[in-house]
């Protein structure tokens, strides 16, 4: 067995109805892929598990109907060990929402598990299950070094301005600010820009879950996602921005609870109840496309707010000499993209393939991860 093969990292990365995984090894360029794996559809009939080698060939492949993330994991790690026949030294944990005290990418010490309890209520539907990966994971591997890599990390260069909502101090203080996420996706971005990367940027990661940031000399100066993943632009089944009123008058209307209207907001709202209950964004180009009102108004909504993201940050920024489309939907929708940039050309971009200004890169989440790790593992100060 070569020293690096008794040095791989595993990937985790969660996602609401998905779990993927990365083996990564130490390579002459960086972090090398060996495996990659996913569980999607979890809780879903359609529900299915695949586990394939570097060249694109199915190791494992198993369509059961994985009822929770646990199981998932489960499957997995147990498809995982008898392909990799070796254990993997350290595993690296996607957090989607580590709270106020949690703003850096770190080892899963018995402290951070307990900042991160603390912080359940920042991120309700995310932190739990985050814990509950964690904790099973620690038992299918208990001699790996387990790391947390946190997506709101990217966001801490935030300036006050940005950070803070228009509210009373204590809460500020209490951590109600704004945190900012897909920052794993970005970093990505960044590190493969490298010198490349202009002095004003927009990035936009379009996807189920959507943002859009300004990046200023490489740092985040404001990001359209704020206290949690709810905000900013209409996603695909949650709410994007709204006036806050609304859920006042709901809370009296109807007498909505708090888990009625975080429900309400992240899975019965966005893109599925513009277009009448459809999420996806693929289907909802095509029926539009063919004549769909209901699916036009979904996509034309979405494709504005992104357009006034863009135009607010460049605003922002004093300019823009870069915009970065990345996320399922960034990367693979050359529809969206242009519907998003008609308009901009006051920004001088003539048109979504313009290649002087706009980029389509992919999201590298799980690479950008196994960088992370590498470098704590070795005890080296993290770039930022």
């Amino acid at each position: 067995m070569t020293e690096s093969v008794k040095s791989t990292i595993l990937v985790l990365n969660s996602g609401s109805s998905s779990l993927k995984l990365g083996v990564f090894q130490p390579g002459g360029g960086g972090e090398e892929l060996l495996l990659s794996g996913s569980a999607e559809g979890i809780g879903q009939d359609s529900g299915s598990l695949r586990i394939q080698a570097v060249d694109g060939s199915v190791l494992a492949e198993q369509s059961p109907i994985l009822e929770s993330q646990s199981e998932a994991l489960q499957a997995l790690a147990s498809a995982l060990q008898s392909h990799l026949h070796t254990q993997p030294v350290s595993i690296v944990h996607r957090i989607v929402h580590g709270g106020p005290h949690l703003r850096e990418h770190q080892e899963l010490t018995p402290h951070v598990l307990q900042e991160l309890e603390a912080a359940e209520h920042f991120a309700p539907l995310h932190i739990p299950l985050a814990l509950k990966l964690v904790r099973q994971a620690k038992q299918i591997f208990p001699d790996a070094v387990h790391y947390a890599c946190f997506d709101t990390a990217f966001h801490r260069t935030l300036p006050k301005v940005a950070a803070r909502f228009a509210l009373p101090e204590e809460l500020f203080e209490q951590g109600v600010l704004r945190y900012g996420f897909h920052g794993l996706s970005y970093e990505s971005v960044l590190y493969r820009l490298k010198d490349k990367l202009p002095t004003k940027a927009v990035f936009a990661h379009l996807g189920n879950g959507s943002s859009v940031t300004a990046v200023l000399e490489g740092r985040s100066i404001d990001t359209s996602m704020g206290l949690t993943p709810t905000g900013g632009v209409p996603m695909s089944t949650r709410s994007g921005d709204l006036d806050p009123g609304v859920l006042l008058y709901l809370m009296r209307s109807s007498e909505q609870s708090a888990d009625g209207l975080e429900d309400l907001l992240n899975r019965q709202s966005g893109l599925s109840a513009l277009s009448g209950g459809d999420g996806d964004m693929q289907k909802l180009v095509k029926a539009a496309n063919d004549g769909d009102t209901t699916a036009e108004l979904a996509v034309e909504a979405y494709c504005i707010a992104v357009r006034k993201y863009i135009g607010a940050y460049a605003a922002l920024l004093g300019g823009l000499d870069l915009l970065v489309f990345t996320g399922g939907i960034g990367e693979h929708s050359a529809e969206v993209r242009q519907r998003i940039c008609t308009g901009l050309t006051f920004l001088g971009i003539s048109s979504a393939e313009d290649s002087s200004i706009v980029r389509v890169m992919h999201a590298e989440e799980e690479l950008q991860m196994a960088r992370h790790c590498r470098t704590l593992m070795e005890g080296k100060p993290l770039a930022l």
